[in-house]
């Protein structure tokens, strides 16, 4: 086993010298970032008894009223990453009515900002960099007998030329959807900075949709605005593993790939992790590279599949063909930390070797997305 311990900030920068951002913000009233990253943050609430500032990775923080009814807050200096944010005013949770960029996980909306470092970009900007294209694509899936959607992201110069390029498979977890690598995990920008850098190869990314009794996020299939949910009816019980390789098949035949196990990746989170180690353990001569960030491990209570059954004797199989990587991340308040660690307790006794992560914090998405910024650099070489 390979031990690493990361720390969340060093891995957020990448790119050259850039200019530290002065005092920002759109309309008056939208947060500030200062030259030190600390932010200031102010609500209109003349009528208000208490309002409360909720901020990712912090505690709730109340807020101070001034004469004119405005309720402001500003917080220490931040360190380099992607914030959500909203107000409580009264007890009621409350957007930032001035910030026009806001976020959606399942079902809740908060605002966001993104914070750079002091002398480079955060790894999560856009920036001057040649950018990759990300498409949202219908496919068939002859298994499910549906039209599904993903998304693909093709690397800078992808239109233009003839090459054709390794793939990694990267899946979201419970609740997520095909746009949620783009938006929580701002997986184009990633790709794009550090594959402009030379630390990455180029290379084609698929997200697609694991929940298979959906054909495309909610707003963008036949069946309307529906309100997104948590959990599905079909949901981590063998069906997407089962017809995953329509996905496959269909990115082998419509882009320009490397149709080989060298160049072909799998990874996810959560339940997009889950995916990934039964996919990879019931495919062990597709996919040269692993990645499980946060990942279940275990199959839920009375779920009946062979997909998930004999995962002991699937894994030694998999480990005899030696995958190039398999990396496994987790942070160290996740609640699934301990069957991770039983895992990889079972992965040593077998003397399978695996890269090992482990962060501070828990099941969030600053998490995933440092997973991902450490396993793109490792792929393909």
């Amino acid at each position: 086993m390979k031990k690493l311990l990361l720390v969340a900030a060093a891995t957020l920068s990448v790119l050259g010298a850039s200019a530290q951002q002065e005092l920002k913000g759109g309309a008056k009233g939208a947060p500030s970032i200062h030259n030190d990253n600390s932010v200031t943050f102010t609500i209109k609430a003349p009528e208000a008894r208490q309002v409360r500032l909720h901020l990712d990775y912090t505690s709730d923080t109340t807020m101070t009223r001034l004469d004119d009814g405005t309720w402001t807050f500003t917080t220490a200096p931040l360190e380099p990453e992607l914030y959500r944010y909203n107000f409580i005013v009264d007890g009621v949770k409350v957007n930032d009515m001035n910030n026009v960029y806001s976020i959606r996980d399942v079902s809740t909306v908060m605002n966001m900002f993104i914070i750079d470092g002091d002398k480079q970009p955060c790894l999560y900007s856009v920036t001057n960099v040649a950018h990759g294209t990300v498409s949202q694509v219908w496919y068939d899936s002859p298994t499910l007998g549906t039209k599904r959607r993903m998304s693909v992201y093709t690397p800078a110069g992808y239109e233009e030329g003839h090459t054709r390029y390794p793939v990694l498979y990267l899946l979201h977890g419970s609740g997520g959807d095909e746009t949620a690598w783009l938006e929580h995990g701002r997986a184009a920008q990633i790709a794009d900075n550090l594959i402009a850098s030379g630390q990455a190869a180029p290379m084609i990314i698929v997200m697609p949709n694991g929940n298979v009794d959906e054909n495309a996020a909610p707003g963008a299939a036949e069946t309307g605005l529906v309100n997104p949910t948590f959990a599905h009816q079909k949901w981590m019980e063998g069906t997407f593993e089962t017809s995953f390789s329509d996905i496959v098949n269909y990115v082998d035949s419509h882009f320009r790939t490397l149709k080989s196990k060298r160049n072909r990746a799998i990874a996810g989170l959560s339940m997009g992790g889950y995916h990934s180690l039964y996919i990879s353990a019931n495919n062990p001569s597709d996919y040269a590279y692993v990645g499980l960030f946060s990942a279940a491990v275990t199959p839920k209570q009375g779920v009946q599949s062979p997909v998930y059954d004999n995962l002991a004797e699937k894994l030694k199989v998999q480990f005899q063909q030696r995958p190039r990587l398999y990396w496994i991340g987790i942070g160290e308040d996740d609640f699934l930390y301990k069957d991770n660690a039983q895992f990889t307790r079972m992965l040593d006794k077998n003397r399978m070797k695996y890269t090992y992560v482990e962060t501070k914090g828990g099941h969030e998405w600053r998490n995933w997305r440092i997973y991902l910024s450490q396993f793109l650099p490792l792929l393909f070489k």
